[in-house]
């Protein structure tokens, strides 16, 4: 298992407030790891990442992912948040790459975005 395989394990899926996870390389729009049964191809990584080159179309039509249509109701320069009904899509921005996690409707926004955006301030600090 490579270090990225185990942050989206021990920090995001592990703590029960994140549904399914995966970091992108946001250059190449490949998935350098992602969670069981999890899985975003190509042509979606590369929508994913250049979201954040398009804020306004973003913010318009948000995201048809894993058969769900998501609404966006936050976007600035690092994170995205969506929502379909009750579950939730998640993309924040680093300086090399995109981390997408989703929630569901047993979960709480707010606490999958703190455990998502708390794994980039560690992973920038390089902890």
């Amino acid at each position: 298992m490579n270090q990225f395989q185990n942050l989206i394990n021990d920090c995001l899926i592990d703590t029960k407030h994140v549904e399914s996870a995966a970091i992108l390389v946001a250059k190449t729009a490949t998935v350098t790891a992602a969670s069981a049964r999890f899985q975003v191809l190509p042509p979606q990584a590369q929508i994913f990442i250049d979201s954040f080159k398009h804020m306004a179309s973003t913010r318009e039509r948000g995201f048809y992912f894993q058969d769900k249509a998501y609404n966006c109701v936050r976007a600035d320069r690092n994170s995205i948040y969506c929502k379909c009904g009750t579950h939730g899509l998640i993309l924040v921005k680093t300086a090399l790459y995109v981390i997408v996690a989703t929630y569901n409707d047993s979960m709480y926004p707010s606490v999958c975005v703190e455990a998502v955006e708390k794994l980039v301030y560690l992973k920038d600090k390089g902890k």
